[in-house]
């Protein structure tokens, strides 16, 4: 007699019934978003070249904030906020169906570089570039919002978008930026449950999707060193103290401490940015300045190091006779990408972006205000590849011949949208 088949009990064939028709509509619903995404082909490519034809510093983003209202608005979101944090914009758009909130960040700030690249899209404001892609970020975020406006009976809960100013930074020690944003209110009424964001990354091609769970870019503090010493002549050393040779020593001691003092396998980087003394050749001075920053994954590092610092600068500058000061400020926190929030995206994001296109990224060293969103709500932050090595953009962020794959707008688009409705799917059910 033949062995006859296990049966289904009828509880677990309704499960798995359930589960492929789950499976059978998230796929629908990708190909959806894919076709009203390249649908939107050339209208993000011509947003991301006037963002990039007009770019605007730090807590200046006047004219990109008008823009992202107005198409807001345009799109008919159930609440537009604008004024956030200086010139932020919060967009909720409200789903058909109850459900819990997700959030989407998209920062909107240019830097002061003078752009080099011959693109008809070239930056007309002199000294300003979009040269760390958040142009296409902003494009991506507006993208975004106008395929997940025409789906609204298929969103369960609200979506909150955030377009963020000053990522780079204010002058001064002014909050700006995340901080800002969620001191007035961008993360409350209502509160999302988690949120994401995306960067582009011109080490990867476009088309790929870069990821890490836990800490993925480092903490960022600043420092201002002012050594003061004695004013002499330089034909008379001995009557003086000699302010650029102890700078020059402090500069080479405070490299020490990474190589002398720090576990090796701690990630640290101590940079001297700038350094500024003398009127004269002739003349030493009696002050120099200089400044950097340190960069680190750990909160004990960060901690050490500073201390560190103030042991290495009293060392070497009593040696000379000379003082120090050193102002060291805690800036960008680290990103931490929550785990289990990482691990239920990444199907969403394979089905949007190709299977072979979800790569895991290594850890990196520059940092992100993202981090601040992430001690408030669990965070996700990506990497969205606009590399393409065939046309030579492959210039890394904060250079004059930065630029983007265009390609990398769709795919953004797409894999954003998907990973926020699938979000949205998942917490619905739980309740």
């Amino acid at each position: 007699m033949k062995p006859q088949r296990p049966r289904l009990r009828p509880l677990a064939a309704l499960f798995l019934f359930a589960l492929a028709a789950t499976f059978v509509q998230a796929d629908d619903r990708a190909a959806q978003i894919a076709q009203a995404t390249a649908a939107l082909h050339d209208q993000l490519v011509a947003t991301r070249r006037d963002l990039h034809e007009h770019p605007e510093l730090s807590n200046d983003e006047v004219r990109t904030a008008r823009v992202v209202a107005e198409r807001l608005h345009e799109l008919g979101f159930d609440e537009v906020r604008t004024n956030v944090a200086k010139h932020g914009v919060v967009g909720l758009l409200k789903g058909a169906k109850p459900g819990p909130v997700v959030a989407w960040r998209a920062d909107m700030d240019a830097l002061p570089i003078t752009e080099a690249n011959d693109v008809p899209y070239k930056s007309k404001t002199p000294g300003v570039m979009h040269a760390c892609g958040h142009d296409a970020h902003t494009t991506v975020g507006l993208g975004v919002a106008e395929v997940l406006s025409k789906m609204r009976g298929e969103i369960h809960g609200s979506v909150k978008f955030l377009f963020q100013p000053a990522e780079e930074g204010a002058t001064g020690r002014d909050q700006a930026g995340a901080l800002l944003m969620i001191k007035e209110g961008a993360l409350e009424n209502p509160k999302p449950l988690a949120i994401f964001g995306f960067h582009t990354s011109p080490e990867l091609e476009a088309g790929v999707i870069g990821y890490r769970a836990g800490p993925a870019q480092a903490s960022a503090d600043g420092f201002n060193i002012t050594i003061r010493g004695k004013m002499s002549h330089a034909a008379s050393p001995h009557k003086g103290i000699d302010t650029i040779v102890v700078a020059a020593e402090c500069v080479t001691a405070l490299q020490t401490i990474k190589s002398r003092r720090i576990d090796t396998f701690e990630p640290v980087i101590l940079t001297i940015g700038t350094i500024h003394g003398g009127t004269k050749q002739n003349i030493i001075p009696d002050e120099v300045k200089l400044s950097g920053t340190v960069r680190t994954f750990s909160e004990d590092a960060r901690t050490q190091i500073e201390q560190l610092m103030r042991e290495t600068l009293a060392g070497v500058t009593s040696a000379y006779g000379a003082k120090y000061e050193l102002d060291y400020e805690r800036g960008t926190m680290v990103v931490v990408n929550d785990p289990r929030l990482v691990a239920a995206t990444l199907p969403s994001l394979r089905r949007a972006a190709g299977e072979t296109n979800v790569v895991e990224v290594p850890k990196r060293m520059g940092a992100e205000d993202f981090s601040f969103y992430g001690r408030v709500v669990p965070g996700f932050f990506m990497r969205l590849g606009a590399g393409n090595k065939a046309r030579g953009i492959t210039s890394e962020g904060h250079t004059p011949t930065f630029d983007v794959d265009e390609a990398c707008l769709e795919v953004g688009v797409k894999t954003a949208a998907t990973a926020l409705l699938d979000f949205l799917d998942q917490h619905a059910a739980a309740k």
